[in-house]
Formats: C-alpha cells, sequence, structure tokens
C-alpha cells in the first residue's frame, strides 16, 4: 500500500504594477501574453501550452525533458470578472506523479500608479511533496517576468 497524505496550506502574493488593470487582465488572458511571461525554462525543455480564456476553459503547459515529462499544470477556469477577478482550480505533475492540486484567485484592483494585484492560492500538497517554498518560488517568479512583459521588455 502506498502511504497518501494531503497538506494543506495557503500563500498570497501582491504586485503593485504600473499598467491599468485593463492590459493587466489582458497579460493573464491573451495566449500568446500569458505564455510569454508565465512559461519558465523554456530553453531547457519542449514547452506545449494552450490557453481557453473563459468559464469552464482550460490552460495547459506541459514541459519536456530529455527523459520525458517533466511537469505538467492543468487548469480550469471557475470564474471570470474582466478587469476584476480570475479564479481558477488547477494541479500540477512532475513525471506520472500529481504533487499539487489548488485553487488560484487573481485579483485586480486600481491603484494610483496602475494595478493592485492579488494572487492567492490555496494548496493541497500531495503524498510527500513538501516543496512549498519552491512552489511559490516559482510562482514569484513569474508574477517578475508580468511587469517587464508589460513594459515590453520580454
Amino acid at each position: 500500500m502506498t502511504d497518501r497524505s494531503t497538506l494543506h496550506t495557503t500563500f498570497t502574493i501582491e504586485r503593485r504594477l504600473t499598467a491599468p488593470p485593463e492590459r493587466v487582465f489582458a497579460a493573464w488572458s491573451d495566449p500568446e501574453a500569458k505564455r510569454r511571461w508565465s512559461s519558465c525554462h523554456e530553453e531547457a525543455f519542449e514547452v506545449e501550452y494552450r490557453l481557453d480564456f473563459r468559464v469552464g476553459g482550460t490552460e495547459l503547459n506541459r514541459a519536456t525533458g530529455p527523459d520525458g515529462p517533466a511537469f505538467v499544470y492543468e487548469a480550469r477556469f471557475l470564474d471570470i470578472v474582466p478587469n476584476q477577478r480570475i479564479i481558477y482550480a488547477f494541479d500540477m505533475h512532475f513525471g506520472e506523479k500529481r504533487v499539487t492540486v489548488s485553487l488560484a484567485t487573481v485579483l485586480f484592483e486600481p491603484a494610483p500608479a496602475g494595478t493592485k494585484m492579488t494572487f492567492t492560492e490555496q494548496i493541497a500538497l500531495l503524498d510527500g511533496y513538501d516543496d512549498l517554498e519552491g512552489r511559490k518560488r516559482g510562482t514569484e517568479e513569474g508574477m517578475d517576468r508580468l511587469q517587464p512583459f508589460l513594459e515590453g521588455r520580454l
């Protein structure tokens, strides 16, 4: 019998972006834009990316290395309020093993210099996977690329 475990936690990442909420939201909703700022490690892996941005739609990010699948992210959009809110559920696999299942909420609020974006992830780490800091760091790296993307530098 395989040992099963579930560890629940939540983390929040906040960014102040120098673009209006409409432009920040568009960076999340346009497939080419989202891939440019959110995908990482494309230099080391062949990446398959798809985005069907609508309630009930899906997002897929599959990175495959020389030894087979390294990472698969699959999401389903549950709620979308243009320029204000995105809520989606997703799971992540490393190889054949599902390591996390999450619910994410992204809020876009007007701010004096642009947009306050708040990303909150409620995460279940599964079956001994305990690299919460690595997952959070990877999410932050994507968020860090969003401002340069909005400025036309990516």
